[in-house]
């Protein structure tokens, strides 16, 4: 194993390029954060990386959002959102869900959540939640939800590992 120290110190900078590239080498989820603008009802959404349970009781939710998103102040306005863990399968939801412009929605196919948020059919899971905390996160908002209810199907989800989008197989049982 090679180490490659690039701070010396509490204060000394971590650099960035290094630190994405050692974060890079744990997998993490892929997850649609998806919601209703207030006003027009349409329909908006994001792609996160940080998706993960908090707490069982409460069953509580948390994730993180860049404090540039122009996604996530649109879909907390109603202070509920739906949560799709995306399937090995649904790379086209991840890419279309990724854009900076144009419609998101557009030829990727959903449902309405009680509460009217998108969640993607075919998906591996689903969590509906109420907004409950934003926290300071530096760069990033840390978000915690309350989950309100949850659905899992039997397909794999999708992973991002090392820069990739892929699947995970678990292994068979012995």
């Amino acid at each position: 194993m090679t180490v490659i120290t690039t701070a010396t110190g509490a204060d000394a900078a971590v650099d960035q390029r290094l630190f994405r590239d050692v974060m890079g080498h744990l997998p993490t989820g892929v997850v649609a954060i998806t919601g209703l603008e207030a006003e027009s009802r349409r329909p908006a959404g994001m792609i996160v990386g940080t998706f993960q349970s908090l707490s069982l009781t409460p069953a509580l939710v948390t994730f993180s959002v860049d404090r540039s998103s122009t996604s996530w102040p649109k879909i907390r306005t109603t202070g509920r959102f739906s949560a799709s863990v995306l399937a090995e399968h649904q790379t086209d939801v991840c890419r279309a869900l990724s854009r900076r412009t144009g419609d998101k929605f557009e030829g990727v196919d959903w449902v309405a959540s009680p509460e009217g948020a998108p969640q993607f059919t075919g998906a591996a899971a689903w969590i509906d939640c109420e907004l409950l905390h934003e926290l300071d996160g530096g760069d990033h908002v840390i978000v915690v939800g309350r989950a309100l209810r949850m659905s899992a199907g039997a397909c794999e989800p999708l992973v991002f590992h090392k820069g990739k989008l892929g699947g995970y197989r678990a292994p068979a049982a012995a």
